[in-house]
């Protein structure tokens, strides 16, 4: 049987490698990699690439799993990606919007910490 913290790794992995073949569909000149690091518990979503003679390289989506919580520490998009991993089945209370200051979190309806 697959753990609570398993599962909500393998979402997480899921929804980043989804994200991945949409991004590289798009042949903007940008790469789309997903970085995961299972033993330090940091998943992530790169983008490299040319563009427009510039070379860009960034994080799009950022996650750690620790404390037994899932922390947003990333998103350059405007994905409501903490509501997907809701959806997909990690509780609310198990996300933590740690890109967002910590005395605004109560008002999101995800964990403190």
């Amino acid at each position: 049987m697959v753990n609570r913290l398993e599962n909500y790794e393998r979402i997480i992995v899921d929804t980043l490698n989804e994200y991945a073949e949409m991004f590289n569909q798009q042949r903007d000149g940008l790469e789309a990699k997903v970085i995961v690091d299972r033993e330090g518990g940091h998943y992530q979503l790169l983008n490299s690439g040319w563009r427009n003679k510039e070379y860009q390289f960034y994080v799009v989506f950022h996650f750690d799993i620790k404390d037994g919580k899932v922390w947003v520490q990333e998103n350059r998009t405007d994905i409501l990606i903490a509501k997907e991993l809701s959806e997909k089945g990690i509780p609310k209370n198990d996300i933590v919007l740690g890109l967002q200051y910590p005395d605004l979190r109560i008002e999101s309806g995800y964990a403190m910490a």
